[in-house]
């Protein structure tokens, strides 16, 4: 960002210098002989007055905190404060003009409507300085409270993802836990077995909960180790199906997306009935997106309560991606329920 005092002040010298350069360019256009060096120092002189002049209103602008006024408020003010300041450029070149002698080459006679219409025109001038200045002053607290807006917003967005990412972990221990309950007194060595698996799941899931996005490998092997933990539990009664295109591994997703889809599709499908089902996980790319579909024995109309698991994955994808990304589940023919994850593919 450019520093502000900086430019400031290339704007307040190189504008008094733009307003001499048309004052030199219209006179001489008019009359080449009236650019006598008398002439040039008198409107030095002027310029070097309007810079001290309005930048002592500025520093007055900052001091009395007339930058934070409402337009009601600072209007009359502006108007005041403006006639002051033309008033004082006014009289210090009149000054200036009288001392140098450039009066007397002018000729000049003083008079009340003359003074009246030099001061307006320097009311003019100086009106349009304070215009161009508060104007800027503005765009630029409307440009920084757009940018705190802008990283409240992000901070806003970074806390609720932290905040659906930390619910992951309890939610994916109670299930598991459950698992295990099961085996404790049924078969002891599979429960052994079930624990180490969990060990390992919770490993990952400390590591990948901290990060935003995960490969889709990563991701594959945590569902994968869910599974195993899960088929300990239904033994014959879970069935599963991969279909992956191996292309496709380096591609970033959510972590735990897959798991809790998987999850879902168990809680919601496998364990509702006695017979057992079939998980299909597949990943593929069509046209410009990426979809990762979880396929699972099961019927949504016996649902009543799809759980935090679905509302979490939507409301990620939401904060993290908008419209690049999108999340259905929907009831397919012959008793199974799909859920649909897809992501624009930015490498197409």
């Amino acid at each position: 960002m450019v520093n502000s005092r900086r430019f400031y002040w290339l704007a307040q010298l190189g504008g008094w210098a733009g307003y001499f350069g048309l004052v030199m360019l219209s006179n001489y256009s008019r009359d080449p002989k009236i650019l006598t060096g008398l002439y040039i120092l008198n409107w030095v002189l002027v310029i070097l007055t309007g810079i001290l002049a309005t930048h002592v209103q500025r520093f007055v602008f900052i001091k009395l905190g007339w930058l934070n006024m409402r337009l009601p408020a600072l209007i009359p003010r502006l108007l005041i404060s403006s006639t002051i300041c033309a008033l004082a450029i006014w009289g210090i070149d009149f000054i200036t003009d009288y001392y140098t002698g450039f009066l007397e080459e002018l000729k000049f006679e003083f008079s009340v409507p003359r003074m009246i219409f030099g001061i307006i025109g320097v009311l003019i001038l100086v009106l349009s300085w304070n215009a161009i200045y508060f104007t800027f002053h503005f765009f630029q607290k409307s440009r920084k409270q757009e940018i705190s807006n802008l990283e409240l917003a992000a901070s806003n967005k970074e806390s609720e993802l932290k905040n659906l990412r930390s619910q992951l972990n309890p939610h994916f221990l109670f299930n598991s836990l459950n698992s295990i309950r099961a085996l404790v007194d049924i078969d002891p060595i599979k429960a052994k077995k079930s624990i180490t698996t969990l060990s390992n799941l919770l490993r990952q899931s400390l590591v990948l909960g901290k990060e935003n996005l995960v490969s889709l490998e990563n991701e594959l092997n945590v569902a994968k180790s869910y599974l195993d933990l899960e088929r300990v539990r239904f033994e014959e009664r879970l069935n599963v199906e991969w279909e992956i295109d191996s292309e496709l591994a380096d591609f970033q997703v959510p972590p735990f997306s897959l798991q809790m889809m998987v999850e879902n599709s168990i809680k919601h499908g496998i364990s509702n009935l006695k017979e057992g089902g079939i998980v299909k996980i597949s990943a593929y790319s069509n046209e410009d997106r990426v979809c990762i579909k979880v396929v699972n024995t099961g019927n949504l109309s016996k649902v009543m309560d799809l759980g935090v698991g679905i509302e979490n994955i939507q409301k990620r994808l939401e904060l993290q991606y908008g419209d690049n990304a999108s999340f259905a589940l929907r009831e397919l023919p012959d008793n199974f329920v799909e859920a649909l994850m897809c992501f624009k593919n930015e490498r197409v």
